[in-house]
């Protein structure tokens, strides 16, 4: 087996003039979820179809499983599933009709859609057609889809966006999942929660360019801070908050002489975000 499931070498993408992906270089393990971030515009979809072979690079080359995206196409494509933020459902079909419809196209035999119905969330589901399900139903639907070949690696769009708290959780947790067993997670996502959650590693892609690649907490460490985010009452009887910066030589003292001297109600750690960690490098938001 190739010690890397996705290896991308200087790839590179013009639209007309504008140049979307700047020559970036990364690589993702086997059984490795590497959340791929940016705002709107700064190369995260184009990537994507680099990687998945529905753009060719104008330099560069991407090695998918050992093989070159461009020299086998239909063999990797065989190999991988994506799971993009715009739905492309039959939707006068019924849940389990797209299914098995995909099914037939990956050549695929026998095929019980409802194993993967119930994984995203939609058990009892089968019969329905889509045109009835909501925004949500029909995300998960098309998680269901990109699982129908048992890829190897799945590319991921915004899988949670619009789902309700519970429906998010049981996404996340089938991502997990997947991951456990091995399956090598492409995920861009705007939501850095979600994020920070999920991935292994994180890429910052801002105008084209990776900025950074690493663990969040790495990244944490590098650019981000950590402090206690303290309320103390005042002689009035109203809150005021208090910050200690953590992992300073007078940090000790300092949460020494602020519990001696103040009237403190409630003390919690806080730690950058992967948010923060974003402006501080970039000095833009993901989210414009």
């Amino acid at each position: 087996m190739h010690r890397d499931a996705i290896v991308a070498r200087g790839l590179t993408y013009r639209y007309s003039k504008r140049l979307a992906v700047d020559h970036i270089s990364f690589t993702v393990a086997h059984g490795e979820i590497l959340g791929f971030l940016g705002p709107n515009g700064a190369g995260k979809t184009t990537t994507v179809k680099m990687l998945t072979g529905q753009l060719r690079p104008a330099s560069g080359k991407a090695i998918l499983l050992g093989m070159d995206i461009v020299t086998h196409t239909k063999d990797i494509q065989s190999k991988i599933g994506v799971c993009s933020e715009t739905t492309n459902l039959y939707e006068q079909m019924t849940a389990a009709e797209n299914l098995r419809l995909f099914a037939q196209l990956f050549g695929m035999g026998r095929f019980n859609p409802n194993p993967l119905l119930r994984a995203v969330g939609l058990a009892g589901r089968a019969s329905q057609r889509v045109d009835t399900f909501s925004k949500g139903m029909k995300q998960r639907l098309m998680l269901a889809r990109a699982l129908v070949n048992r890829p190897r690696i799945l590319f991921l769009d915004e899988p949670t966006e619009g789902l309700d708290p519970a429906s998010a959780e049981t996404i996340r947790n089938l991502i997990l999942r997947l991951r456990s067993r091995g399956t090598t997670i492409f995920l861009t996502t705007h939501d850095m929660v979600e994020a920070d959650k999920l991935s292994d590693r994180v890429a910052f892609i801002n105008h084209g360019k990776l900025v950074a690649l690493d663990k969040p907490h790495n990244l944490k460490q590098q650019y981000g801070k950590r402090a206690l985010k303290v309320e103390v009452s005042n002689n009035s009887g109203d809150l005021e908050e208090r910050e200690v910066v953590l992992d300073a030589p007078e940090t000790a003292s300092a949460v020494q002489e602020l519990f001696a001297r103040e009237n403190v109600v409630t003390v919690h750690s806080e730690e950058a975000t992967l948010e923060d960690i974003f402006i501080k490098i970039t000095g833009r938001r993901l989210q414009e």
